[in-house]
């Protein structure tokens, strides 16, 4: 990987605009993470979708949709048409009840793709402690609530 070097001093880095540096961290990691979702054929989409139902008795698709109704502004129509992508290339089930279970070469694909997940997590956090990761978190989250804001994950 490249040197990597701060765009600013320390004295110059405290008058640089949060908004700005929050938008493009979030934009560049992910925008890598879409990138090997992709090369394993998924959306992020569907990956998320996949992941709850990964369970042997699957999930409710109502269920589903609300716990992932709110990541990145998808909405239900777009998930929706996931679930039915996902359905047609033989990934998941629905039965009668709409119950979504994975199928095994869902399962087979979900697993695969999790193992490259936890390679992309190690690539995002490199040089990163974790005391860092957490401060940083919990920096943003405080600045969400300070500007009466709301934000949310599983």
């Amino acid at each position: 990987m490249d040197t990597f070097t701060y765009s600013h001093s320390d004295e110059d880095l405290i008058d640089q605009p949060i908004g700005y540096w929050a938008s493009a961290a979030g934009e560049a990691v992910v925008h890598h993470i879409r990138t090997m979702l992709a090369e394993s054929g998924l959306t992020q989409p569907e990956w998320w979708i996949l992941n709850q139902i990964v369970a042997d008795d699957g999930r409710d698709k109502a269920a589903v949709l609300a716990t992932l109704r709110g990541y990145l502004n998808v909405g239900d129509g777009s998930l929706q048409h996931d679930i039915r992508a996902l359905h047609e290339r033989g990934l998941l089930t629905e039965d009668a009840d709409g119950r979504l279970r994975i199928t095994d070469e869902g399962r087979a694909l979900r697993d695969n793709t999790a193992l490259r997940q936890q390679k992309t997590r190690a690539e995002i956090h490199e040089g990163i402690p974790d005391e860092e990761y957490i401060r940083t978190l919990k920096v943003l989250q405080r600045m969400i609530h300070n500007v009466g804001g709301s934000a949310w994950h599983h």
